[in-house]
């Protein structure tokens, strides 16, 4: 069965570039690093060897090198430019064709790079293959209701000048979605959570100025080719102040930072009890009254 192309690859590898060449916005980026690092250390364990799996700039590379907790970090990344400066070992690979022995690594972390990954699933199985086992596998990834309100004023400002919208706004997985694809590319113990930001800016200008600083400008396959109209535009601006601007006029713009983790299965991991087998009620541990199924409580 063949993967929907749903981002343009080269274009978001140019895009990246770009956004080195003008001098990247980094706060995301900066962000999750410092919450990366609080996360692994409160994971009382050494790793012999970690893969930064195409995390763009150096922000989490430069932390996860100077860990005392990483013997080796190797940075994947799929461009030669974004490695120069890499920590440890630079590996030029896509994210969707790893290029790592089966077993032979013990953490893998990624940071705001496989929201834009077609075959999310066949990168979490790769991920997993690759891990030793108790080897652990923590990621942030741009999910949720991110740049909702962008999304919201340019499909609006659309219809009402063009009769019909085009996608603009990448769609962003659900946490619960996640959660059930770690389960089923066979990770152990896997737990998400959504971190939400929301950042402000003097204008919209000034939020799709930052995204094209981050390289997040639009990376669909399905998006309109031709020039975007300046009526349309201006109207998602007026849009865009009206509805999800603060008093103080400056608009707001969400970020859902999606948090996963989930370790290679291990025989000394914790395992869920099999139905049955408590050997403890639960309605002397709460010290109440334990009610049949269709027996009414008595008033007391």
């Amino acid at each position: 069965m063949s993967v929907p192309l749903v981002f343009d690859r080269s274009l978001l590898r140019r895009r990246r570039a770009r956004a080195r060449a003008l001098g990247p916005a980094t706060f995301l980026l900066d962000h999750v690093a410092e919450d990366a690092v609080d996360r692994l250390t409160g994971i009382l364990r050494d790793f012999a060897t970690a893969v930064d799996l195409g995390t763009p700039g150096d922000a989490l590379r430069c932390v996860l090198a100077t860990s005392p907790r990483i013997s080796r970090l190797i940075a994947l990344d799929h461009s030669a430019d974004a490695l120069v400066s890499a920590h440890g070992s630079g590996i030029v690979a896509d994210e969707e064709a790893l290029p790592i022995a089966p077993s032979s690594v013990d953490l893998v972390v990624s940071a705001l790079s496989l929201q834009t990954v077609n075959d999310l699933p066949g990168t979490f199985a790769q991920i997993r293959q690759a891990l030793r086992p108790d080897g652990l596998f923590l990621a942030a990834l741009l999910g949720g209701e991110t740049l909702t309100e962008l999304r919201t004023s340019f499909a609006e400002a659309e219809s009402e000048t063009e009769g019909g919208i085009s996608p603009r706004v990448a769609p962003f997985a659900d946490v619960r979605d996640i959660g059930a694809l770690l389960q089923r590319t066979g990770f152990a113990l896997p737990v998400t959570d959504v971190d939400r930001l929301t950042a402000r800016y003097a204008t919209p200008f000034a939020l799709m100025h930052d995204l094209r600083r981050m390289g997040a400008a639009n990376p669909l396959n399905e998006r309109r080719r031709t020039p975007l109209r300046r009526a349309t535009l201006m109207r998602m601006v007026q849009i865009y102040a009206e509805r999800f601007a603060d008093p103080d006029g400056r608009v707001r713009a969400t970020f859902d930072i999606v948090w996963l983790a989930g370790w290679a299965p291990h025989q000394s991991q914790q395992k869920p009890l099999k139905p049955g087998s408590a050997t403890a009620r639960l309605a002397d541990a709460l010290g109440t009254q334990e009610i049949s199924l269709g027996e009414k409580a008595r008033p007391r």
